[in-house]
């Protein structure tokens, strides 16, 4: 129940909002500038100030509707992150404020995950496929961008660590063929090597 008040909340404050802006779209002299300016604010947080700024001087010039796709794309593109991040929120449970730092933290690289794949479900018919590939993807994805969760019984203050994405410049830096090289040399460091010799298993001489 609170899920779905919270689900009607933001989504009404969004329309709420998105109709604001549009009657102001209708103002005179002033009114051109407003959707170049709502575009600027919302790809400041994600992309930062340069890209924010292109997308800010081509609204001016560019028709309307454009602007309007655009920004309903990067939307879309948030709720389809926020529905194939649920299943690690229910495990993880953050309160509001974790959960919105934690947002934050990754907003840039969630905006370019989640708008690719936002693209290829418009595709009809192989949408539907492509939304399984997603939901894998976000498995994946999660791996490189949080540690892994402990037991239930010890995960009280698991949710407080996790909030800043500790790993971000690492990761990033790193090329697509090897991806998972920094979880392998943080497994590496992580593991007792007086340990091994004394795992159960066949001798080879």
């Amino acid at each position: 129940m609170d899920a779905a008040i919270a689900f009607l909340l933001r989504y009404g404050r969004r329309a709420a909002i998105s109709l604001v802006i549009y009657m102001l779209t209708y103002l005179p002299v002033v009114g051109r500038f407003v959707l170049p300016a709502a575009s600027f604010y919302t790809f400041n947080k994600a992309v930062g100030p340069v890209p924010a700024m292109i997308i800010f001087g081509s609204g001016i010039f560019l028709p309307r509707r454009y602007l309007v796709i655009f920004l309903q794309s990067y939307f879309s593109s948030r709720s389809l992150m926020r529905e194939l991040l649920e299943p690690y929120f229910s495990r993880i449970r953050f309160n509001k404020e974790q959960k919105r730092l934690w947002f934050h933290d990754r907003e840039g690289l969630l905006f370019g995950f989640g708008i690719g794949f936002y693209i290829f479900l418009k595709i009809p018919l192989l949408g539907v496929l492509i939304y399984g590939i997603a939901e894998a993807s976000t498995a994946f994805l999660i791996t490189k961008i949080t540690d892994p969760p402990p037991p239930p019984a010890h995960s009280e203050k698991f949710a407080e660590t996790q909030v800043r994405w500790t790993n971000k410049h690492e990761f990033l830096r790193l090329p697509l063929a090897n991806l998972d090289e920094h979880n392998t040399s943080t497994d590496k460091k992580e593991q007792n090597p007086a340990r091994i010799g004394d795992l159960p298993g066949k001798k080879f001489s």
